[in-house]
């Protein structure tokens, strides 16, 4: 009885495999790969070390060699050992007899090898026990690459997930995405953001990383990220999602306020007017999953000025002058009862335009006073420290950010309540910026 249980039984084999192929998704191939590896390790260290305590390949360090034969369609699953023919035998597991080697294959001689089919009793003994670790480990190891794979994929995604559990100590929350677990951090969540379990929440795929060999990959999601704005418009505005309508760039700070430009490839196609939705139904339907977060849609223009002074919405633009130098840099006139809307609270609304744009934006009002020591607001002087989601820009817009964090205050305040060769100088700095005016005549 008990050398049946410890029999090899290949149709349970075959069953077993086909089972995790259909409800873990590893191919056949991988497993039986994985299956022959740990069995031709387990025969290495313990073939013949039952029988024979002072002649085994393991204490002789020589390596046993095994081939396998698989034939699914007829569930046969064979190990075969590998013997050398020898005249004097010296060890049982590595060597045969001339006799019996020729009763394999009749050709063979002396010093060649034969493969020597192993009985059920000793695969069973090695196979079965011995190899179980390590099929275990190879399926493991599978699941983990699979998942890699299948989330690498949906990098910059947006993905629906349901909510598990929230920890009530830091506000994580964990969600079920198919058939694996993330975890929407708490800075990750738009504020306003308010889950109980079993919600069914959306979600932006970030980045996929597996630092570590036997570790799970690690999902990052998030709902900051301004491209979980840009994919909710791609998902309510069947115009973006065929192509008709471009988003150009978008600026985001979540919770608060994200401007977003877009573009109409086709003339009789309104950009703005198709993500906007009859009576206001696709940007409203964004607006709620964001929380009533404020988001301003501006029409791109290629026209720099054009561009900049949309961008500013809703405060209204006289004039927008950019430098000759081919800097980045452009000086716009406002209404001085515009100035405040268009700096916005603590700087919101210039930084999203700067940041739209990729311009370094100095805002004057049309009095051009500011007061004794206040000579013109630039982007730079009412930048807060660096947020979360200036980390999501990439690389280009944040060279054209540090491009556009130069202060200009140091020249201009050399110039003020002077009339030296260095006002001169100034007045030609000045001049670098062109005189073209935006105005609704323009448009």
């Amino acid at each position: 009885m008990e050398n049946k249980d410890r029999q090899f039984d290949p149709k349970e084999l075959f069953t077993a495999v086909a089972m995790l192929e259909k409800e873990k998704g590893i191919s056949s191939e991988y497993l039986f790969s994985q299956i022959t590896k740990a069995i031709e390790t387990a025969i290495s260290k313990n073939y013949g070390s039952e029988k024979n305590t002072e002649n085994t390949a393991n204490k002789n360090n020589i390596p046993v060699k095994v081939a396998f034969f698989i034939d699914k369609d007829k569930q046969r699953f064979e190990a075969y050992v590998q013997k050398k023919v020898a005249e004097n035998i010296s060890d049982n597991n590595l060597e045969i007899s001339l006799e019996k080697a020729r009763e394999i294959n009749p050709s063979a001689e002396i010093g060649d090898y034969v493969n020597v089919k192993m009985d059920t009793m000793a695969l069973g003994r090695i196979g079965v026990s011995a190899a179980r670790n390590i099929i275990r480990q190879g399926i493991n190891e599978s699941e983990k690459g699979q998942l890699m794979q299948e989330f690498k994929s949906k990098i910059g995604e947006l993905v629906t997930a349901t909510v598990e559990n929230i920890n009530p100590h830091n506000g994580n929350v964990a969600v079920k995405i198919g058939k694996s677990t993330a975890y929407l951090h708490l800075n990750e969540q738009v504020k306003g953001d308010s889950f109980k379990e079993g919600d069914y929440i959306k979600v932006y795929i970030s980045d996929v990383q597996r630092k570590e060999k036997g570790n799970m990959p690690k999902i990052f999601i998030s709902r900051t990220h301004p491209d979980f704005v840009k994919r909710m418009f791609e998902t309510e505005v069947p115009e973006i999602y065929d192509g008709i309508v471009e988003i150009k760039s978008i600026s985001r700070e979540a919770g608060s306020r994200t401007k977003i430009a877009v573009y109409s490839k086709d003339k009789q196609v309104d950009a703005i007017g198709a993500c906007i939705g009859t009576r206001g139904t696709r940007v409203s339907a964004i607006v709620d999953e964001l929380n009533g977060e404020k988001i301003d849609i501006i029409e791109y223009d290629e026209n720099p000025q054009k561009f900049i002074a949309a961008a500013l919405a809703p405060a209204t633009v006289i004039k927008v002058q950019v430098a000759g130098d081919g800097s980045k840099v452009c000086r716009v006139t406002v209404p001085d009862s515009q100035l405040s809307l268009a700096i916005g609270n603590k700087g919101q609304n210039v930084r999203l335009a700067a940041r739209l744009t990729g311009w370094k934006i100095d805002i004057r009002p049309e009095s051009g006073f500011f007061g004794e020591e206040d000579d013109g607001k630039f982007i730079d002087e009412i930048l807060p420290p660096k947020m979360e989601t200036d980390a999501y820009l990439d690389d280009t817009k944040i060279e054209e950010q540090n491009t556009v964090t130069q202060s200009t205050d140091e020249k201009e305040a050399t110039a003020e309540n002077t009339e030296t060769p260095q006002q001169e100088e100034v007045t030609e700095n000045n001049d670098i910026f062109s005189e073209e005016e935006f105005s609704e005549s323009e448009e």
